[in-house]
């Protein structure tokens, strides 16, 4: 098996608590279904679709865009459906240090680095201000700027090829949704799911980096 070279990360749900969490509290706030409210929000996220969250992760439309049409498809449902509100509840959910540190090892060991992040324009500036982007990440793949997003494999693709042609045998992705580990497993990176807990994915992490 091919040594590891690179480490690729999620950024939301991994170096940070996931949004999708905010979705069973403020459910119950609203007296709404958790699985409907994430449904009309973000649509399948397992997949990547037309639905205006993905679209705003692409960089096609504006966010004030996307939470219009998100609020009309949840007019439709009979449910009140606000992105922003659900971002709200996070209040402020602060980043996790043990992560930090551990990419800190890793670069210091000599790996190469990078995050891989369905984003949108407008939070740029507020989550790279959460942690220390530059000092930890050689390379951020930012959906909104590349116009791709996971689970399309091609954002893998062209992380590996901006990193300089790294393999993807030679490659690990940290995320804590299953469809995008997934994909980046069906070509051949190693993949390590990230649950609320990071504890059992960075010995996960560690694992696979002494096998290999």
């Amino acid at each position: 098996m091919p040594s590891i070279r690179a480490v690729l990360f999620d950024f939301g749900g991994v170096f940070t608590a996931s949004p999708f969490g905010a979705l069973e509290s403020l459910g119950e706030k609203l007296g709404t279904n958790p699985e409907l409210l994430m449904e009309v929000v973000f649509g399948p996220y397992h997949e990547d679709t037309d639905h205006p969250w993905h679209r705003l992760e692409r960089g096609e439309i504006t966010l004030v865009a996307a939470r219009e049409e998100i609020l009309a498809l949840g007019a439709e449902r009979g449910i009140e459906a606000d992105p922003l509100r659900i971002f709200g509840a996070l209040g402020g959910s602060a980043a996790r240090t043990t992560l930090i540190a551990r990419v800190r090892e890793l670069r210091g060991a000599g790996l190469r680095t990078a995050m891989i992040t369905n984003n949108a324009h407008e939070f740029r500036e507020a989550w790279r201000r959460m942690i220390p982007v530059d000092e930890l990440f050689e390379l951020v793949v930012d959906s909104s700027e590349v116009g791709i997003r996971k689970p399309d494999p091609r954002i893998f693709q062209l992380t590996l090829e901006r990193l300089g042609g790294i393999a993807p045998e030679e490659a690990l992705f940290l995320d804590d949704y299953a469809s995008n580990v997934e994909a980046a497993e069906g070509l051949g990176i190693r993949g390590v799911l990230v649950e609320p807990d990071p504890s059992a994915a960075l010995a996960a992490l560690d694992a696979l980096l002494q096998e290999a």
